[in-house]
């Protein structure tokens, strides 16, 4: 007698190809479907994640802001607008964070500062997406960011590219962050370092305010008495009253005042002097007419000093700067 399977009943009969391939599609299409496509979209999300392409919701608490900030004022109308569209419709675009290079747990803005402050003033998540960057990565991707929204103006890029230069980032850096060449970086750190702070400060980001503008200030303020009188006009009640285009008119307006209430003599006052080392290979002469100052150089090593002082102007510049501190603060 055959022996019968004694799992038969428990088992049932053995199920055919066909069936059984019918049942793994029916399965495919069913919930373990559904299942399989949730898995894949969490793995999908994951290797997002890493690469900083996912979006995700963050409590503003946990952020903090850049290591190097890029404007001046925010309390203008185009924050109200972005607030009140926020508000209205929502955050459309998410800001882009990293984690914190020195806090476990929190996240530095790298742009989007105002987005994140419009978030914590209404009391909502910010929808951000987070990317590890490094300082360069980070400084590049700010810049561009707010470059190419075209929301900072001459004197806030400016500010910018002098507060890098100041942490001894690469001119390559800051050019690549605000997407200049070396000429227009040279104008906006010249701006930057001849303008005095005070001033700059009291006019503030002044976004009707251009680049030949700001450079006709600097040129009026180049002298230490002109930078003194602008800073004592900054501070009065008349100036303060008035709006940032008025502000910035009014003080070129005094200042040139100032400027043809000067005695001729001392507009025209011309300086020169020689110089020669012991040695007689080279002999230097200059002109300082008080907006200007030429030197000359000849003789033997006449072309080789002058390229030695050509290549280490900024190290010149950088000393020079350094003992003025010093003689003003007493040190």
């Amino acid at each position: 007698m055959a022996r019968k399977n004694l799992l038969a009943s428990v088992t049932g009969p053995e199920t055919p190809k066909a069936d059984s391939e019918a049942r793994y599609e029916y399965a495919r299409r069913g919930a373990s479907r559904s299942m399989m496509i949730s898995i894949d979209e969490m793995a999908e999300n994951a290797k997002k994640m890493i690469a900083g392409e996912a979006i995700v919701s963050l409590d503003v608490g946990v952020l903090d802001q850049s290591f190097v900030s890029d404007r001046i004022e925010d309390d203008d109308e185009d924050y109200i607008l972005l607030r009140e569209a926020i508000k209205e419709q929502g955050q459309s675009t998410p800001i882009l964070v990293r984690p914190h290079p020195q806090i476990a747990g929190r996240y530095m803005i790298v742009f989007g500062h105002r987005r994140a402050r419009v978030a914590k003033e209404l009391g909502i998540p910010v929808r951000a997406v987070v990317k590890n960057l490094e300082d360069i990565a980070h400084i590049v991707a700010q810049g561009q960011e707010n470059t190419a929204r075209a929301n900072l103006s001459f004197i806030e890029k400016a500010l910018f590219a002098k507060k890098l230069l100041d942490m001894e980032q690469s001119k390559d850096t800051i050019k690549s962050a605000l997407t200049i060449d070396d000429t227009l970086l040279s104008r906006m750190l010249s701006v930057a370092e001849i303008v005095p702070a005070a001033v700059i400060e009291a006019i503030g980001a002044a976004r009707t305010i251009g680049r030949d503008r700001w450079e006709e200030l600097k040129k009026r303020v180049k002298q230490p008495a002109s930078a003194d009188f602008a800073t004592e006009v900054v501070r009065s009640d008349e100036f303060q009253s008035k709006d940032a285009t008025e502000r910035f008119n009014y003080l070129l307006a005094r200042l040139e005042t100032a400027r043809k209430g000067r005695p001729k003599a001392a507009r025209s006052k011309i300086e020169s002097a020689t110089w020669a080392p012991e040695d007689k290979t080279v002999a230097a002469s200059f002109r300082n007419t008080g907006d200007t100052f030429s030197l000359s150089l000849k003789s033997k090593n006449a072309g080789e000093f002058g390229r030695y002082i050509s290549s280490n102007l900024e190290s010149l510049y950088r000393a020079f700067k350094e003992a003025k501190v010093s003689s003003e603060t007493g040190d």
